[in-house]
């Protein structure tokens, strides 16, 4: 009978580490967002930081003692995960100074998979980042007129919070990803040579969850699509909403998660989270958020949906299946980073340069790391309670200088070390990248 206990244990482990991979954004295919191993409970140190000369937007993909993440230096990094110090790093090539890689890396059969802003994206030998090939693409963010309200009304700007890339996904010898030039796309992950491409009608920055041979992900034309994995034929989409004029309340840049037959993902149009039947694409319920965008991908764990809102920055706990409200705890500024969950703890980082853990089952923050640039604040951008002094930090939009807007605002909030990648977690320690341009490992 021991004997017999002991190899169901065995067994109950090996399955474990199977259903929760590392290797990709969100950790797996369906994009769970939920990670092995223990979730610290408590914040004992630094383990180390490794530093970039760019943002950390991108999220960290974890395999085989090592950390694979970019930075808006233009380059893909190999860290070691016990050391920090580095293996090797790949500098994007496909312009005259490269691109920033806000993709986060997959990897499968010994090949690491990424995009960047030069417009390609990249297959690299994992063990050494040497180039195997490269596709190209059609990379830029969002645009349009009169875009968040401000004036003039005909003149076209970037929109500075679409700053996420898609992160690939890898499946039966194929990698998806979305581009910029509003395509999903389908190479063969040996060659790079194109499948099929699915167009939308504007930009896809969500990162593509794979279910049942079906591919799930949002566009920027405000619709969920299912497409078939192995022939790019559309099954079905989902409309969220539009918003015409300002182009404010408009585009999914949520990643969907799905859970049990659900798709959950989230959206800009009213804030709204959704849950929609993986096969029909039929609503099953959404939650409104009364205009705060939730840009994060959310994360489904023992009954419960997690997501966190942008302004005001809130993280809330929704009945996976009824939408309806549970509890909610504020962290005060701008939250962009989508939560990891271990072992009942969950974890995600906000523009104030904070990485926030919750305990679930007390519904409270356990503890909180923040970085040296936020506790300085050198901009003086922080409110005496915490929270963003907007004024100071969208003084152009103010005025209606939106294309200056998207640097000047960026670079004042990014000055907190904010943290919008979204982490994760490997044998207690958690792993994130800051707009400090560090990416840290913490215990």
């Amino acid at each position: 009978m021991l004997l017999k206990s002991f190899l169901q244990a065995v067994l109950l482990s090996l399955i474990s580490i199977a259903a929760f991979p590392q290797n990709m954004f969100r950790g797996d295919l369906t994009h769970s967002g939920i990670y092995q191993g223990k979730g610290p409970r408590s914040f004992e140190k630094v383990k180390w930081v490794f530093k970039t000369d760019g943002w950390v937007i991108s999220s960290p993909t974890l395999a085989d003692g090592v950390v694979y993440i970019g930075s808006d230096d233009g380059k893909l990094y190999a860290i070691d995960a016990e050391k920090g110090t580095e293996k090797w790093h790949f500098a994007t090539t496909g312009s005259l100074f490269g691109g920033p890689v806000r993709s986060s890396a997959a990897i499968a059969n010994g090949t690491l998979y990424f995009s960047s802003y030069d417009g390609c994206f990249y297959a690299l030998e994992a063990a050494t980042g040497k180039l195997k090939w490269k596709f190209e693409h059609g990379e830029r963010q969002f645009e349009a007129k009169h875009l968040h309200y401000r004036p003039p009304v005909n003149q076209t700007s970037a929109d500075f919070w679409d700053f996420f890339e898609s992160s690939p996904a890898v499946d039966k010898g194929v990698v998806y990803f979305g581009s910029g030039d509003g395509n999903m796309y389908a190479l063969d992950a040996a060659t790079g040579q194109l499948k099929w491409k699915f167009a939308t009608k504007d930009v896809v920055h969500s990162s593509p969850a794979i279910y049942n041979g079906t591919l799930y992900f949002g566009s920027w034309d405000g619709r969920l699509y299912a497409v078939d994995a192995a022939t790019g034929q559309e099954k079905w989409n989902y409309m969220t909403g539009e918003d015409n004029d300002a182009h404010n309340q408009v585009g999914i840049q949520s990643s969907p998660s799905v859970v049990d037959g659900v798709v959950y993902f989230a959206s800009r149009h009213g804030g709204n989270v959704y849950a929609v039947d993986a096969r029909t694409g039929k609503e099953i319920w959404h939650f409104d958020n009364q205009g705060s965008w939730i840009s994060t991908s959310p994360v489904v764990y023992d009954g419960l949906v997690y997501v966190g809102s942008s302004d005001p920055g809130i993280f809330r706990a929704l009945n996976a299946k009824t939408g309806e409200l549970k509890y909610k705890l504020d962290a005060k500024m701008f939250i962009f980073s989508s939560p990891a969950v271990a072992s009942g703890m969950a974890y995600f980082g906000a523009f104030n340069g904070k990485l926030y853990a919750v305990d679930l089952k007390s519904r409270q923050f356990a503890w909180e790391f923040q970085t040296t640039a936020g506790k300085k604040d050198p901009l003086g951008i922080t409110l005496p309670d915490g929270r963003p002094d907007e004024l100071a930090i969208f003084r152009e939009i103010a005025h209606g200088r939106m294309l200056e807007a998207n640097y000047r605002s960026a670079e004042r909030i990014f000055s907190l070390g904010s943290i919008v990648s979204s982490p994760a977690i490997d044998g207690g320690v958690i792993y994130f990248g800051s707009t400090d341009g560090n990416v840290y490992a913490i215990q």
